[in-house]
């Protein structure tokens, strides 16, 4: 959905205006095509993607990562007012939200199901 939606904010871009709003540097290297990247033109690594192979810190990964999005989103909405971004960005937060939720719900499940209650100290597929 976002690249749908900076394709359509930058399909019909002139010259001038690519200058003018400072997409030029990013024009140089990946003309308008989607090169996912972080505001600071950091680019995305699978590095990012933290998997340990434990249910625990897995799911705690996956709750920070839909908060980290969240948040995103939340800060899109208040730099942003063209409904056309806006909607869209709104329904990406709220599945972020519902997400988070379902993640603590199995988070809670995985602790309550374990055989030892001191979850911090191993890894319950192996230990």
């Amino acid at each position: 959905m976002i690249a749908a939606i900076l394709y359509q904010l930058t399909r019909n871009l002139t010259p001038e205006e690519i200058k003018k709003t400072g997409f030029d540097t990013y024009f140089v290297d990946h003309t308008a095509g989607i090169y996912p990247q972080s505001a600071g033109g950091t680019p995305f690594t699978a590095a990012y993607i933290g998997i340990k192979g434990d249910v625990f810190a897995d799911l705690n990964e996956d709750l920070a990562a839909e908060q980290k999005a969240r948040v995103t989103y939340d800060n899109i909405l208040r730099l942003v007012d063209d409904p056309d971004v806006r909607d869209p960005i709104k329904f990406l937060r709220q599945r972020e939200i519902t997400h988070y939720q379902r993640f603590g719900d199995a988070l809670r499940i995985a602790q309550d199901h374990a055989d030892c209650k001191n979850f911090y100290a191993y890894n319950p597929a192996f230990d």
